[in-house]
């Protein structure tokens, strides 16, 4: 462990990952704390206005505080992409577990789900089943956990499967342990690195996802602040050349919290992995 640790450590990009989304996460968190106007507030007399003191970062097409819905849109991402992924992998790694531990059919039947998983275009999928079921933070979490598991299931089945043939857990079966107890025994420990570094990477592709959909008019429900739904604001073509306070602060924010969390996923995966020099 001490060893991964150092490995990680080494990698700067990661160090500025994991500083940039504790930031972010306590901007989040204190938010409504903060020194800043209500992010739904209507101002008819400030409407399109530069970056001023009043509005650090100017104010939108009704007049809305640029600045205050990006710190509460921030609450919407991080939500969205750390809940979406977290499900997701839970989803993963139990039907991964079944597949590796019980074999046979049951392993046929969860592979082929995910081949038939895999070959939906999951955005078009996505977009169809929010527009049906209705935009909410509750659907977008839900509909993308269930498009996302695969990546995780896969992992987990070829940890399991590994492990499997070890010697240790034949010696778990030989003195009558069933597939639950040698799974919770054996199996669980080592899947826990690997899906660690998926927990961080589906995070950052939810939160992709949850701005499109908010672009694309099917995120959280409005007038409720959120990064995707800033940039469908601003998508007029006068606003992207003359208004550039509009869509800059909430493009940069969703292209930082994606690297950060990739930058900490590349780095968690050199530093769980055994090939690596120490």
């Amino acid at each position: 462990m001490s060893m991964g640790v150092r490995r990680f450590r080494g990698h700067r990009l990661a160090t500025f990952g994991v500083v940039f989304i504790a930031i972010l996460v306590m901007v989040a968190i204190v938010g409504p704390l903060l020194p800043i106007p209500d992010p739904n507030l209507v101002d008819a007399s400030a409407v399109r206005n530069r970056p001023s003191f009043e509005h650090w970062l100017g104010t939108d097409s009704v007049g809305r505080d640029v600045a205050s819905r990006l710190v509460h849109g921030a609450r919407v991402s991080l939500t969205v992409g750390i809940c979406a992924a977290i499900s997701a992998t839970l989803i993963g790694a139990i039907l991964g577990l079944m597949a590796g531990v019980a074999g046979g059919w049951v392993d046929s039947v969860i592979m082929r789900l995910v081949d038939i998983v895999l070959s939906f275009p999951s955005l078009v999928v996505i977009l169809l089943l929010v527009a049906i079921l209705g935009p909410s933070l509750f659907t977008i979490i839900i509909v993308i956990a269930l498009f996302e598991w695969p990546m995780a299931c896969r992992i987990v089945r070829q940890v399991s499967l590994s492990v499997k043939e070890t010697e240790y857990v034949s010696i778990s079966r030989a003195i009558g342990s069933s597939d639950f107890q040698t799974m919770y025994r054996h199996m669980v420990g080592p899947v826990i690195s690997p899906l660690t570094v998926v927990v961080t990477l589906l995070s950052a592709g939810a939160i992709l996802l949850e701005a499109a959909l908010s672009f694309l008019g099917l995120g959280v429900e409005h007038p409720q602040a959120s990064w995707g739904g800033m940039l469908q604001d601003a998508q007029s073509l006068t606003i992207l050349q003359e208004m550039p306070w509009l869509w800059l602060p909430p493009g940069i924010a969703i292209a930082l919290t994606v690297l950060a969390l990739n930058f900490i996923g590349d780095a968690l995966r050199d530093a769980f992995d055994p090939r690596q020099s120490p």
